[in-house]
């Protein structure tokens, strides 16, 4: 039996046609069954004869019902099926953050994001729908926006000493994507084998990983990957590193050290895949320029949009050696076509009329003062702790004599309201860095810096002098 509901948000139509055909799948009307009139089923369910046809229109188009001339409405023939039993499958939670507003946060790589130059790009946004040819909201090539491509070129010859042609350049969507598919043009089925620094982010690890390579731990130490631990048994696909400002542990990678990676690399015929996420925020001297720059042959380099101004800017890219171009281009365009070409052309233009390095400017002196603040903050609650890798970027690691940071001490912190990162937890090859933790400052105003690091104070100061 048929019924609607006149004070629901579905309308009549969509509720008697969702019914029959319902009932026809649940084989509540068997096949070749013969249906009401519509005017039959319009009387008793009290409805406009309009409704029943139109939904009757839709279930006959759509191959459910069958109308036979002089006879009536039936049932279709071939559409019964024995239906599977639906099986409970665990669905994991998405990374949605659950934290407590009252919760300081000392998540790295976060930045400010509440100074994006919101005005700035929205300006530039409405300029480029209107003044943008028509062929540009149309297909690009999967390589990204030209325009964006020698403007970013030109950029990163400038800044890092990155020494490439437009045409050398990959536009993705993110440095995650990148390094995804890097490690999928890169490593083949008998030769999935990547030298990786250690301790190094999770998400480098879980990237190479879902791609199918096996990793490699490096060791690394205060001044970054340390080159005298890389294998000679076997030739891996590439060597990641981070040298500008090692993730975890902030250090800056020597020109020297930089040298010999290069040798290796021509020693084992491979390549350096080169992260460079936050480079552009240095404090104390002269950045390093990039490795790239010393060996463009070798060197495959990464860089993202998303820490200098926002995660929510989807857009990062890769400098190719030109002979791997075409394999990076053809992957791309089977992986999502290409990155969105609007904010391209935003990001090309914010870029060209000098509002980046604008923007990097004012930035540095913003995680200077927050910088500042969180070592003179440590340095008077914990005068014996040792900073690490505070030179640069928007994190730094502090060593804390007699503390170790295991899963207990994480919680007990998270329930004074501060969370902090172990480095361990990065680590492939644990035990070496049980005393430290990451703590990144990008994201926190200085009286939320200085507030976090009261709490942990007070919070450490209990865990010690509670009974074993």
């Amino acid at each position: 039996m048929l019924t609607v509901k006149r004070e629901s948000k579905v309308s009549l139509t969509q509720q008697v046609y969702e019914q029959i055909r319902s009932g026809i799948l649940k084989q509540k009307f068997t096949e070749g069954e013969k249906l009401p009139s519509t005017r039959e089923l319009a009387a008793s369910l009290g409805i406009s004869r309009n409704v029943c046809l139109e939904a009757f229109d839709r279930l006959i188009t759509e191959g459910y019902l069958d109308v036979r001339p002089r006879s009536g409405t039936y049932v279709a023939k071939g559409i019964t099926f024995q239906r599977e039993e639906e099986r409970s499958h665990p669905v994991f939670p998405a990374r949605v953050s659950n934290l407590s507003k009252d919760v300081i946060d000392f998540r790295a790589a976060n930045p400010a994001m509440d100074h994006f130059p919101r005005k700035i790009w929205g300006r530039l946004l409405k300029e480029v729908c209107i003044d943008t040819p028509e062929e540009a909201f149309a297909y690009s090539g999967s390589e990204g926006v030209r325009k964006l491509r020698e403007v970013l070129s030109q950029y990163l010859l400038k800044i890092r000493g990155v020494h490439c042609h437009a045409d050398q350049i990959i536009i993705t969507a993110g440095a995650t994507q990148a390094l995804y598919m890097i490690s999928r043009v890169l490593t083949h089925h008998n030769d999935r084998f990547i030298a990786v620094e250690d301790p190094v982010t999770d998400e480098m690890r879980r990237i190479f990983s879902i791609a199918g390579a096996k990793v490699h731990p490096v060791p690394a130490d205060e001044e970054g990957i340390i080159p005298e631990s890389l294998p000679l048994h076997i030739k891996p696909s590439f060597l990641f590193t981070i040298p500008s400002h090692q993730f975890p542990l902030g250090g800056t990678l020597s020109i020297q050290r930089r040298v010999k990676l290069i040798e290796y690399s021509r020693k084992m015929d491979t390549y350096i895949v080169e992260d460079d996420y936050d480079s552009e925020f240095t404090y104390e001297g002269v950045p390093v320029h990039s490795i790239q720059g010393l060996n463009p042959e070798r060197v495959l380099y990464v860089g993202t949009f998303s820490k200098i101004l926002s995660p929510a800017l989807r857009i990062g890219y890769v400098v190719l050696p030109p002979y791997l171009v075409n394999r990076f281009r053809e992957l791309k365009w089977y992986t999502d076509r290409h990155t969105s070409s609007l904010e391209q052309h935003v990001l090309a233009r914010f870029i060209e009329e000098g509002f980046l390095d604008r923007h990097v400017r004012r930035m540095k002196k913003i995680y200077q003062k927050r910088r500042e603040a969180l070592t003179a903050s440590l340095r008077e609650h914990f005068p014996s702790a040792k900073i690490l890798g505070q030179s640069s970027g928007m994190h730094l690691v502090v060593e804390f004599p007699g503390v170790v940071f295991c899963e207990k001490v994480k919680e007990l912190l998270h329930e004074a309201g501060v969370l902090v990162y172990p480095v361990e937890d990065y680590a492939l090859n644990k035990g070496a860095h049980q005393q430290k933790v990451v703590l990144g400052y990008g994201s926190l105003t200085e009286k939320k810096i200085k507030e976090g690091v009261n709490r942990l104070s007070e919070a450490l100061q209990r865990i010690k002098e509670a009974p074993s």
